[in-house]
This record gives structure tokens, sequence and C-alpha cells, in this order.
């Protein structure tokens, strides 16, 4: 993919169109099938709207892919203006940049659409619900907001022609995202009312370590990030820190994080936690091992493009684990309603929410 940038230097074709009228037509082609789908939002259940919620899960965290993809690419110039593409055109006409950059960094953005119809999507049929929820409503809300919000980031972060400070607030905020809609998908499977553990103490202590830990683990491969070799594009800044130094920090919370994924395990199955929160615990070890396994590779042959994607793919799903653990340690009950020992087993399935009108 690197030669392909440094060396095309004309329009990519395709059976006679550029690859952005590509892009533009998949994009809108996206979108309309969604809209298509939609039409069954209209009157929702509990499993449409479980799926539109796990779909946003999905395009949150598929959105950060994409996004490491343009920067291991050296393509994240390739429209050099936000909105628009160029001075001139909100398509890739004349960037001054290799083809395949323009199409790759075209591309991400186009994704932006999808991302945001889906969340759109899914706070129309939030507020279809019968009776409507006001928790439920509100992270919705939040997550179409969002998107047009990492918008305005990825604006900001071409403005500054890739610092990495605003490379970093640009992934971190899907991060955000993604721990919202994690929210959203399971309190979907709960009644409305108070959270309430239905854990033993300790572990649901762990998990909210496990969240604090998590995100300083992001950030600091933020930091990672912005100190190595690959900035999104040639000229962009880099910040001036010691890499393996920062390696080692970032290193250091991916094993504390490991300890707390084994702590989880430990205490879920021997605090007779409920089928979600072991399920959720075993998940987040295994997703850890692998990640750790392949940061080590990756940084051993410095930072192949390849593996500098997968890691960010396994960040992501990392996140999405530690978020559903989080969650899966407490329940919303009615504030009239104590635990009962259902709640305690961790059974989400009890109370599902009232079918569209």
């Amino acid at each position: 993919m690197t030669s392909l940038a440094a060396n095309e230097s004309e329009d990519i074709v395709l059976l006679g169109a550029s690859l952005w009228v590509w892009q533009i037509v998949l994009a809108a082609v996206g979108v309309l099938t969604l809209i298509v789908l939609a039409r069954t939002i209209w009157t929702p259940t509990p499993r449409s709207l479980r799926a539109w919620a796990l779909g946003n899960i999905i395009v949150n965290s598929g959105i950060a892919v994409t996004g490491a993809t343009v920067r291991v690419t050296s393509s994240g110039l390739g429209c050099s203006e936000w909105p628009k593409c160029t001075p001139e055109s909100f398509v890739p006409i004349d960037t001054g940049h290799a083809a395949f950059n323009a199409a790759v960094e075209f591309g991400n953005r186009t994704l932006t659409f999808l991302v945001l119809a889906v969340g759109v999507i899914t706070l129309i049929a939030v507020l279809r619900m019968t009776p409507r929820r006001r928790d439920l409503t509100l992270m919705a809300a939040i997550i179409p907001v969002g998107v047009l919000g990492q918008g305005v980031v990825g604006g900001i972060t071409v403005w500054t022609d890739l610092h990495p400070a605003s490379v970093a607030a640009h992934f971190l905020l899907s991060m955000v995202m993604v721990f919202i809609t994690v929210a959203l998908y399971v309190r979907l499977r709960e009644p409305e009312g108070t959270p309430r553990i239905v854990v033993v103490p300790m572990l649901h202590t762990v998990s909210i370590a496990l969240v604090v830990v998590g995100f300083l683990l992001l950030i600091a491969g933020t930091v990672t990030t912005g100190t190595g070799p690959h900035g999104g594009d040639a000229a962009a800044p880099r910040w001036d820190m010691d890499l393996p130094a920062v390696t080692r920090v970032h290193s250091a919370l991916a094993w504390l994080t490991l300890l707390g994924a084994a702590a989880a395990v430990l205490l879920a199955y021997r605090g007779g936690a409920g089928r979600p929160a072991r399920l959720s615990s075993v998940a987040l070890l295994m997703v850890v091992l692998l990640q750790g396994v392949l940061g080590y590779v990756q940084y051993a042959l410095e930072l192949p493009e390849t593996l500098v994607v997968l890691h960010v793919l396994g960040s992501a799903l990392t996140w999405v684990a530690i978020s559903r653990l989080y969650f899966a340690t407490t329940r919303l009950a009615p504030r009239s309603q104590e635990v009962s020992g259902s709640d305690r087993d961790g059974e989400r399935g009890v109370a599902e929410p009232a079918p569209g009108r």
C-alpha cells in the first residue's frame, strides 16, 4: 500500500470512473440501504433495537480502524482542506497528492455519513419506543451529536496538519462514543430504573478500575503513536519524546489491564457472578492477551503498517470488552424493586423494552 501511495500520480480509475466517484456511490448506497431498513424501526421491537445498537458499536469502532489506515498510508492530507477536500472542490480533484492518498482520506470521510446514519436511525427507533425511556433517549441522542463532533475534530486535525494532539483527540472521542454505544446496547435489555450491583462488590470495583486504566492505556497509545513514525503525512509534526520510554509506559498499563482482567475472571467465577459477567471477563482476558502479543510483535518488527492497523482494531475490541464487563456488573431495576435472585444471576432477558407503537 505504501509503495502504491508513493508511486501513484494519476487518478485511480475503475470501469471508467475515478475511485472517489465509486466511494461516493458506495456511501450513498449504504445510507439508502440503512434508510430502507429503517422503515422497520418505525415500529421497533426489542430485537431490532438491539441490532441497531450493536450496529453503532461496530461502525464507531470501525471508523477508528479506517482512521488508522489513513495514518499508516500517509494519506492524512490527501484532502488538504475541511469540510472541502481542496479549496475548490468537495471531492478529490487536483489535490496535489497521490491519487491513492486522496482516495483513502476521502473514503474515510465518506464513511462518516454511514456512521451518522446509523446513529440517527437508532435515535428515531428509541424515540418510537412505547413507553419512551428518558435514559435510552439521552444515550441515543448523544451518539449522532458525537459523530458530528468527530467531524469537527477531524477538520481541526486537517487544519493543524495532523498535529498528534488533534489526532489523539480524534481517536479518543471515538472510544468515548464506543463506551456510550455499549451502554445503550446493554441497557436496552433492561427495564428503566436505578443501577444496582449484581455481582460481588470487589468485581464491580475492579470493573471500574479497568475502565480508568483502560482509558489511560488508550491515551498512552495515542502518545506512543504521536511519537512514532506513522504520522499520517511526511510533513506531519511529531512529539519530541523518547519512543522506547513512552512505549514502556504504554506496556506497563497494558500489563496492569491484563492483571485486572485476570482478577475479574477469578472474582466472577469464585463470586458466583451471572453469565454476562463471567463471559465478559473471559472475553476481556482473551482480547487483552492477544492484543499484548500483537503489540510486542509489531514493536519487534519496527511497526509494520498492517500490524499497526490490527493493533488499533485490538484497542477498540479491548475497550468494548472493558465497557461490556463494567455494564455486566450492574443492572437497572425499578426503584421499588429489590434485587432479586434472578437479578443476581445476571440474566438480562427478564424485562425487555416494550415493542413499538
